[in-house]
Formats: structure tokens, sequence, C-alpha cells
């Protein structure tokens, strides 16, 4: 082999391994203001696609604490700004005094964190399309490979189980301890009469799995009609190798949202 040669293959390897090195590396963490940020822009996603509409809401876990959680105070989506985030404790405590009045479910978002110390984003939606799914004996399928997710399986959570008859909502600690006992490891669990909780490593990944399940919902629904219940699904071997980052879809929505 000549000199030149091998240095090029030497070169190659070098550059190979130096790509493998930066792959394996963690993303950088966001500093407190960057995720609030982010939580804003998560917010506002997720209303302009249609997932929430002046109701549901997005958190995500504090970067230097991962017993804190940023969430907004309550109102529409469409309308947070960072004044409104506020840093809980997983009891779902405002940290500091707060003006604003948080949200009445915001136990879901701190039980869960406390469930599941992967779960670094949590989003809980009253999208319609996931509601049959929750009211019927009819289980969330993956139909489609951008909500392969959803072949982990999507559990149903009946409050009436846990609480008796409530107003519905998940208002205390011991409710949202059993919401998150339902969704387990799973991506997402939904909740009969209500919505959904999902739930991911990552604030970008939660808002896309946000979307996705309910686009798959209603794919699910459409073939069901056209098929007569008869659908081939996702294999689980075809659904675990088709995980989804949504990086790319982050970027979309976000350029999609309204100019101030």
């Amino acid at each position: 082999m000549s000199l030149p040669h091998r240095v090029v293959l030497i070169s190659a390897a070098c550059l190979a391994a130096a790509v493998s090195t930066a792959s394996q590396q963690p993303a950088p963490t966001l500093t407190r203001q960057a995720l609030i940020e982010e939580v804003v822009i998560a917010n506002h996603i997720l209303a302009n696609e249609g997932v929430l509409d002046g109701y549901g809401h997005v958190s995500a876990r504090s970067p230097e604490n991962p017993r804190r959680y940023f969430l907004a105070a309550a109102g529409a989506p469409g309308l947070v700004s960072a004044k409104d985030i506020t840093e809980y404790d997983l009891d779902s405590k405002a940290v500091a005094t707060a003006a604003a009045t948080g949200y009445i479910e915001r136990f879901i978002h701190g039980e869960v964190y406390k469930a599941r110390p992967d779960v670094m984003a949590v989003v809980h939606s009253h999208s319609p399309e996931v509601i049959p799914f929750a009211a019927t004996a009819v289980p969330m399928q993956p139909i489609y490979h951008m909500g392969s997710f959803i072949g982990e399986g999507v559990p149903v959570w009946d409050i009436k189980q846990a609480g008796g008859i409530t107003d519905m909502l998940v208002s205390s600690g011991n409710l949202g301890r059993s919401l998150a006992q339902t969704l387990g490891h799973r991506s997402a669990a939904l909740m009969r009469g209500h919505g959904a909780v999902i739930a991911a490593p990552s604030l970008h990944l939660v808002v896309g799995r946000a979307f996705y399940l309910n686009l798959n919902a209603r794919l699910q629904w459409q073939a069901m009609q056209l098929a007569g219940g008869k659908v081939t699904y996702l294999d689980p071997e075809e659904a675990k190798k088709s995980g989804q980052t949504y990086e790319r879809n982050w970027d979309y929505w976000k350029a999609r949202l309204p100019r101030n």
C-alpha cells in the first residue's frame, strides 16, 4: 500500500472515530432561561398545530434540579409568555410566590416526574381525536411510522376507578399518582372522557409525540371506517425500528408560528 493511500485511510478512520465520538456526546444542557423560552415555544406550537386549544398544558423538568419543573400559569397555551412560567416542586407547589393562578391539573406533571426519572417533559391535551379510544374497547395502535411510540401500548386511565364520581379533573396528588401509575413506562396514556397525557425524555420529543398521537388516532379511525375494522398496523418490531426524534418537525412548527 502506498504512503498517500495509507494516509488517506488513516485520516478517514480518524474522521469516522471523531464523528462517532461526537454523536455519543450528550446534548448541551439548556440554561434555565433558555428552557423557559422553549416551554413558551412548545405552548405556542401545540396551540398553533391544533393539539391544544384554550386548555391543556406542557411542562419541562428543570435542567438544574430534577425535583423541579416549569409550567405556565393557568391560561390559554397560545398566549403564554416567559413571565407566565412558574417553577414547581414535584408536589406541584410553586417554589416562589406566584401572582398568577396555577393550573388545577398541574399534579399530572408533578406525579409523572416523580414516577419517571427518565421523563423530562409532559403534555396534557384534550384533543378530540383520542377521546373515542378512551371511551371504547378499541385500543390505539400504530398505523403510521411517525406514531411508532404507540407500539408500546396506550393504556386508558378511568378517573372513576381512582376517585369515584369527580369533576373529571386531576386536581390532587393522589389522582395524579394514579394516572402516572397507569402511564407506567409508556409514552402516552388516555384519560376517559378527558384527553391524554404524553411523556418524553425531551421537550421537542414530547411535542412531536403529542402531535402524532392525535394524527395516528385520526388515521386509525379513518382506516377502520374504510376496512370495517380490519386494519394492518405496524408490526411490533417495525414500531421499535421506526423511532422518531421530531427535531425537523420542531424547526418546521416553530417557523409556522405567527410573527409578532
